[in-house]
């Protein structure tokens, strides 16, 4: 064998070999990039579910709605001079007309309390309709109440306040804590 010779055969042994690492990093590449779409797809899959899950679970999650009090607001009452506590929000003389409900969320601190809650709509007319919720729950629970059952507003294009009211005669104690959230108008 002469030079020419060995540096062919040398030259087609180093050559095979590059070529043999290069598939087997193809393969490798190959089977990473599968492995991390794989991965991908069942991260994805698995939060859509979670998504989808807890999104049956909040019963108000697909409507539209206008907020009107997105923090929670306390409502301390301590009925020894006063009759009633009320926590009031200005509507501003909105038009409520395309709205078909009120949406809150609502707890009460003493889990042994009885306690009714009255929620008032006033309008600039001085027309006042209210609802009563009874046995306000000791953890959070939303409530959805129709427009419609605020019977004695006939003119909701100029809303002047709405007002969520504890009285004495609708308490078991004398005093304790209130808290309303999440208070929304649904269409």
């Amino acid at each position: 064998m002469d030079k020419k010779d060995i540096y062919e055969h040398l030259a087609k042994i180093y050559l095979d070999a590059s070529s043999k690492k290069k598939k087997k990093n193809k393969r490798y590449h190959k089977f990473f990039r599968n492995s991390v779409l794989l991965v991908s797809a069942l991260i994805f899959g698995i939060s859509g579910f979670i998504y989808l899950s807890y999104r049956k679970n909040r019963p108000f999650a697909s409507e539209i709605a206008l907020v009107l009090l997105s923090d929670a607001a306390k409502i301390n009452f301590h009925f020894d001079p006063a009759k009633k506590e009320i926590y009031s929000l200005d509507l501003n003389k909105q038009n409520l007309t395309r709205f078909n409900a009120l949406g809150f969320s609502v707890k009460k601190v003493n889990y042994r309390d009885n306690i009714s809650l009255r929620v008032e709509f006033i309008n600039s007319f001085k027309e006042k309709s209210e609802v009563y919720f009874k046995d306000i729950p000791h953890k959070w629970q939303d409530y959805k109440i129709n427009l419609s059952d605020f019977k004695s507003i006939n003119n909701w294009s100029e809303m002047k306040t709405l007002c969520f009211i504890i009285e004495e005669w609708n308490t078991k104690e004398k005093k304790g804590v209130v808290y309303i959230d999440n208070v929304r108008l649904l269409r």
